[in-house]
């Protein structure tokens, strides 16, 4: 299977505009599709804001923000995806949403093209089923700040042929990331290890074995974490860290797994972490305060 000359981005949030960020900048066009044009002027903006400050940090040559700006289209429709040698989807981590997309994004390729996901749980092999291109399917899962964060996790599923193995893993390489490969069970690798050990830090939380402070100050302190536990679920987005900690208990039938009360309360709240304001934390005052 020949190199990708061209890439396509499903989702224009921090996962997608993060991809089209590292691909342009690795000389790749991209073809950056979202429903809403806010969120793609959004991106756009977040982009150009983060090669700014690659450049001045000295990270890229002077003129690569303006080349790789130059590289990336945005659209709401499908049809850029249409000379697209792999397209990236980067859409909310909902499989019903994306075997929705797989059916309307599958016409508009050509019959040689691969579609990668960038689920961080939800089993390869199930959502490959739900496109007419198994063989051509595979998971891409990126970590978050993508342009920041060297892994790529690669999984394979079933029906996933070499061919795409290789061209996929060949495309993480140009991008400057590390892959390693996954086996297609859920959650992969770091997820299979991070979320449990997330959800723990929150059962702490509601069984009072120590309040928000002392539990990330224990981590970072005595375990050398760069990030609290409860920090950095605040950071992933508890809503995100919910519907893996689901796929988890649901795809294992291990109780182990189980999301804690106090996060389904959290995100029945609306307290999703760093994106929606507050969370463990509270993201309006400076430094954050703690919400419990």
């Amino acid at each position: 299977m020949a190199d990708v000359q061209k890439l396509g981005v499903i989702g224009a949030g921090l996962m997608g505009n993060g991809i089209a960020h590292v691909a342009a900048l690795a000389g790749i066009p991209v073809a950056l599709v979202d429903v809403n044009p806010a969120a793609l002027e959004k991106a756009r903006g977040t982009i150009t804001k983060n090669l700014e400050r690659q450049t001045t940090r000295g990270n890229i040559p002077d003129g690569a923000k303006e080349a790789a700006l130059a590289r990336i289209t945005t659209g709401t429709d499908y049809a850029a995806f249409a000379e697209c040698d792999l397209v990236i989807e980067a859409a909310t981590e909902n499989e019903e949403i994306k075997k929705k997309i797989f059916g309307s994004l599958c016409p508009t390729l050509k019959p040689e093209a691969m579609i990668a996901s960038n689920t961080s749980s939800i089993p390869i092999t199930r959502l490959g089923a739900a496109t007419d291109r198994p063989g051509r399917f595979i998971g891409m899962h990126f970590f978050n700040p993508v342009p920041m964060m060297k892994l790529v996790e690669v999984i394979r599923g079933l029906a996933t042929e070499d061919a795409t193995a290789a061209a996929v893993t060949a495309l993480a390489e140009r991008m400057g990331k590390t892959v390693v490969a996954a086996a297609d069970y859920p959650g992969f690798v770091v997820n299979r290890i991070l979320c449990p050990m997330l959800n723990e830090a929150i059962f702490a939380l509601m069984e009072g074995v120590g309040d928000v402070r002392s539990i990330d100050e224990g981590m970072k302190l005595g375990a050398n974490h760069p990030m609290g536990p409860l920090e950095l679920s605040d950071f992933v987005g508890l809503d995100t860290l919910y519907s893996v900690l689901k796929v988890l208990h649901e795809g294992l039938g291990d109780p182990k797994y189980r999301p804690c009360p106090l996060l389904a309360k959290y995100v029945e709240a609306g307290w999703l972490g760093r994106k929606s304001g507050k969370g463990f934390y509270d993201y309006s005052t400076t430094p954050p305060t703690p919400t419990r």
